[in-house]
Formats: structure tokens, sequence, C-alpha cells
């Protein structure tokens, strides 16, 4: 399986909410903030304002989809 499509397959069905979700769970606020620089995350953030944010700015959006693939991959390797 190519590294695309897994990529994919990691994307598929999970909506922007749920993915925001996973990772503020994961990391918090604030590593997030150090991990993807930008401003909703660092400046009063919330899950909303996030989103609204993230939902009109393709490149940060791609940003934190590319930071849940990486991170579902780390931590699926780790039970391995």
């Amino acid at each position: 399986m190519g590294d695309v499509n897994y990529n994919h397959e990691l994307l598929h069905w999970v909506s922007l909410a749920m993915i925001l979700d996973y990772l503020v769970d994961y990391y918090g606020y604030d590593e997030l903030a150090e991990m993807v620089r930008i401003n909703c995350f660092t400046s009063n953030p919330t899950k909303m304002s996030c989103l609204k944010f993230l939902r009109k700015t393709e490149w940060a959006r791609l940003q934190v989809q590319g930071l849940y693939v990486r991170t579902k991959k780390e931590e699926m390797s780790r039970k391995k």
C-alpha cells in the first residue's frame, strides 16, 4: 500500500472536528501551537474559533491534517 493511499485511509470518514479533538486531547493547545504555528492555537484558543479558521484556510488545515496522520502513524507503530 502506498503512503498516499495510507494517508487517505487515515483521513477517511474523519471530520476536521474529530481531528482537532484528537490533537487537542493528545497534545493540548500549547504544544499544538509549537508544532503548527497558527494564531488560533495561541490566542485564546477554542474549538469553534480553530475550526472556523481551519475550514477557511487550506494551508493551515493541511498542516493540521498532516500532524494528525503523523501522530496516528506513530501511535500505531508503538502498538505493534
